[in-house]
């Protein structure tokens, strides 16, 4: 169920007044990407705690019941549902504005600009100010920002997605986090055709005391024996009336902020 849109690294930077360049991690060729998004909010995410639970049937009851206990300790699914414009910067880099009731989104990658609506791919794009016109580049640019969008929101949101469609959810052996504390493990594998490169997997650790996604260990190859990385989920905080991590490693600002209102012209101009 995960993309793999990047075989090279790239630098990005965002327009703001406390901008900076900055590079992405090294192992972004390799990043983590789901195509659960690309359903609106609230199609999948309406109802109780039951309604909300769209993963594969071969998926572990016990798992199941975990990740829902992990909704519930970010605020829950009606909570999330309420969460309309959502902004964040992806490693302190790329910066984003998402309208989740609608799927408009804007995306600043260093002097590139999408406004794109996520549910369509329909947008248009800006490169050092100037709009692209052509076709071709147009939709080449804009399947870019899709694939950017998916990733970056994946890496902000994912312990939202665990009951996806498309998600195989089991359980991993329990495990401890740094410092000594019990998680449980939860292991994600996905559907053939779920996406790009659905032979990824994911081992997201719950912390148990705090029933919080707390760490996750990335495989490029569900059978591979050692993860590419493990990363935190730390510094959760509450935005609107939801808990977001705001530490995934490497000490960069992701600048989150849940709003209850953007001027349209975020969504509209350059």
């Amino acid at each position: 169920m995960t993309l793999h849109p990047f075989s090279f690294h790239l630098v990005f930077r965002h327009r703001r007044v406390d901008s900076c360049r900055l590079t992405p991690p090294r192992w972004f060729a390799a990043s983590l990407l789901l195509v659960g998004f690309l359903a609106p909010a609230g199609l999948l995410l309406a109802g109780d705690a039951t309604d909300r639970v769209h993963v594969s049937e071969a998926s572990d009851p016990e798992a199941i019941a975990i990740a829902q206990r992990a909704l519930e300790a970010m605020g829950g699914g009606d909570a999330w549902d309420a969460a309309r414009f959502l902004q964040w910067d992806f490693f302190g880099t790329r910066h984003h504005v998402w309208d989740k009731w609608t799927g408009k989104a804007r995306i600043e990658a260093d002097s590139t600009v999408f406004l794109i609506n996520v549910n369509t791919k329909a947008g248009r794009v800006w490169e050092g100010g100037v709009e692209v016109t052509d076709p071709d580049r147009r939709a080449e640019l804009l399947d870019r920002g899709h694939q950017i969008w998916i990733n970056d929101s994946y890496w902000m949101f994912m312990p939202y997605k665990l009951l996806d469609p498309g998600v195989t959810l089991t359980l991993a052996s329990p495990d401890t986090l740094p410092g000594g504390r019990a998680a449980d493990v939860l292991r994600l594998t996905f559907a053939e055709n779920a996406g790009y490169t659905p032979r990824n997997r994911y081992d997201v650790y719950v912390a148990r005391d705090t029933g919080l996604v707390e760490q996750w260990a990335f495989y490029a190859e569900a059978t591979d024996p050692e993860p590419r990385f493990v990363l935190p989920w730390a510094g959760w905080k509450h935005f609107g009336g939801i808990l977001l991590a705001t530490d995934h490693g490497q000490g960069k600002n992701w600048n989150i902020a849940v709003l209850k209102e953007v001027p349209e012209s975020v969504f509209a101009r350059p």
